[in-house]
């Protein structure tokens, strides 16, 4: 693969130096992004008297971009592991998941209007995909996960004066099949791109409709995903059926900065059925505001709600945040990452975030949530899951080169380790992790 992809970027260089008559522009990008973690009760509460872990993860990525007369290309391929790991220690042929190479992003992106239109815009990008929208909360690119996530997806763009409007679509397989459309949605590989208990969804559909306001932006989300149907087998696992449950989610979010105060509040509902085949009917609920106190240091206050548990007719009230970006949200420890399970509870986190920017460098956030549950949780126990600190401190020593870290503790509850949450059996209530990222990010581009 490594071979093809310099192959290709070769004929790309070629076709720039020896056609001068070609008006294009070649893109070409590298990332190298270290972080060593050490996680001491990160996701979870650890067990008195386990060993905190330690270690460090590499993603290193090749990406080129190419940009002709109505027509845009864009391909990244990734790298990632943990120090240590090696085609000796890692068997790729019957460990697959630790596959860590893989094609990131490949597309094609069409401009339908002629380019002498400069009041509108109609795209058309297909091919895989980031989908990165608002502030990420339902659909992001995942950065901070070495990973990433990515979409294989067709999506139509119009965009005109401060209205975008977007409609996108997914369907996937597993192979190229000979008859049928049954898909396996728990494949063995790296999907970063699937948030619902490793199971990928079958296809995708969405409606996007955005305005820019004066300072700020307001937008509108339709999303419908569907999952394969299931029936267990005899020894619990899950046989794959024609079919699909179909989840629906649609809400609004409003973000406006009005001269040093910035406000945003989000809501959305979400129904149909799950993957799991439960139905559905769930709501999340998010406001929040920054006020830049001087022009080093601002301050604000947010919430977010989540709804959670099961009524006594089966149906969830169980809010997914769908293909988002959670780390950015509920405290940097992912002790409610969608991956770290918390028993469907519902979330209540009420925050408090600072920033400290003394110049034109160096920033320091730091961050304060408290955790509760949304519902009730088994014997009685209280609401409250516990408290997080975050600090971090991040520092660009050019344009190419950058270093970052972080420093998180959690006080956790017995109700965030009891058997119906965390189900951590004689958790310690102080947890720690801490990080030291350095991210190199060289681009060149050749016009022509």
């Amino acid at each position: 693969m490594i071979r093809l992809f310099s192959a290709g970027t070769c004929c790309l260089l070629c076709m720039l130096i020896f056609c001068p008559s070609l008006k294009a522009q070649f893109t070409l990008g590298a990332q190298l992004r270290t972080r060593t973690e050490l996680r001491d009760g990160q996701a979870a509460p650890l067990p008195k008297g386990a060993s905190p872990a330690f270690f460090t993860s590499q993603r290193t990525r090749l990406s080129a971009g190419f940009s002709g007369y109505r027509f845009k290309l864009g391909a990244t391929l990734q790298d990632v592991r943990v120090w240590g790991q090696d085609a000796s220690t890692i068997n790729k042929t019957t460990t697959q998941d630790n596959n860590s190479l893989l094609l990131h992003e490949a597309w094609a992106e069409i401009m339908l209007l002629d380019t002498t239109i400069k009041s509108r815009t109609l795209n058309l990008k297909i091919g895989r995909q980031e989908l990165i929208y608002d502030d990420s909360r339902l659909l992001g690119n995942l950065e901070w996960l070495q990973q990433g996530r990515r979409h294989d997806a067709l999506l139509l763009k119009y965009e005109s004066g401060s209205y975008s409007l977007h409609v996108g679509a997914a369907f996937n397989q597993n192979r190229e099949n000979s008859a049928g459309t049954v898909y396996n949605p728990t494949p063995p590989g790296n999907y970063a791109a699937n948030t619902n208990g490793s199971a990928m969804y079958k296809s995708m559909e969405y409606f996007y409709a955005g305005r820019k306001l004066g300072y700020g932006h307001m937008s509108f989300l339709f999303l419908s995903d569907q999952f394969s149907r299931f029936h267990p087998d005899s020894t619990g696992g899950k046989i794959w059926d024609k079919g699909v449950h179909t989840r629906l989610t649609t809400g609004l979010y409003y973000a406006n900065t009005f001269d040093k105060l910035t406000l945003t509040a989000a809501g959305y509902y979400q129904f149909g059925k799950n993957a799991n085949a439960q139905q559905l009917s769930a709501a999340l609920l998010s406001g929040a505001f920054q006020y830049q106190l001087c022009h080093s240091f601002s301050a604000g206050l947010g919430a977010d709600y989540t709804t959670g548990g099961l009524a006594s007719d089966g149906t969830s009230h169980a809010f997914d945040p769908l293909y988002g970006t959670p780390h950015k949200f509920w405290g940097y420890m992912d002790y409610f990452y969608v991956a770290s399970s918390f028993g469907n509870r519902g979330l209540q986190d009420y925050y408090l975030k600072t920033r400290y920017k003394p110049g034109k460098k160096f920033q320091l956030t730091a961050d304060l949530h408290q955790f509760y549950s949304a519902s009730s949780i088994p014997d009685n126990l209280s609401s409250k899951f516990g408290t997080e600190a975050d600090l971090v401190a991040s520092y660009p020593l050019t344009k190419v080169i950058s270093f970052e870290a972080g420093y998180s503790h959690f006080w956790s509850t017995a109700s965030l380790s009891s058997a119906g949450v965390k189900n951590v059996a004689n958790a310690q209530s102080n947890n720690n992790w801490a990080y030291v990222m350095i991210n190199i990010r060289p681009e060149m581009v050749f016009k022509n």
